[in-house]
């Protein structure tokens, strides 16, 4: 299978840089497969699921929200966050999707401060579905020079 290039990065650091096979993405028209000799695109990401697949392996992380720019040899990803899922507290995940809930009923009638906690909730709820899909399938340690299931 020919490979190319992903880069993820957040405001905070770079997530991910390697050659991988294929990367699955949510986006805000929907869940989209990049392989390599993709079509260009540039797509706006939302709170979900990424999965990089690289030499047999699946490397899931939560995402929120961002950009995807999708050219043949190359996919660059700038997301507000992103974290592989052995990265993810379930409980902390949960406790803030909770204090998130709380806060959002309080403001309700502030636009700004409602949009902001329910793109919060969606951040929340992407972790606690990656953390709970991949926990029980082992420890995934995913490092540049590739793979490593333990």
């Amino acid at each position: 299978m020919k490979t190319f290039k992903l880069e993820i990065t957040t405001p905070e650091r770079v997530v991910y840089s390697d050659e991988v096979d294929s990367v699955t993405l949510p986006t805000v028209n929907g869940e989209i497969t990049v392989l390599a000799h993709h079509l260009p695109i540039v797509t706006v990401l939302k709170a979900g699921e990424l999965v990089i697949r690289k030499a047999g392996q699946e490397m899931p992380f939560a995402v929120a929200g961002g950009f995807a720019q999708v050219e043949p040899k190359k996919l660059v990803i700038l997301a507000d966050s992103a974290e592989r899922f052995d990265e993810i507290d379930e409980q902390r995940a949960e406790e803030a999707r909770r204090r998130a809930e709380e806060l959002k009923k309080t403001v309700a009638t502030d636009d700004v401060q409602f949009a902001q906690l329910a793109g919060r909730i969606d951040r929340e709820l992407a972790r606690l579905k990656v953390v709970r899909k991949y926990k029980h399938r082992g420890h995934i340690g995913i490092t540049q020079e590739g793979i490593q299931k333990e």
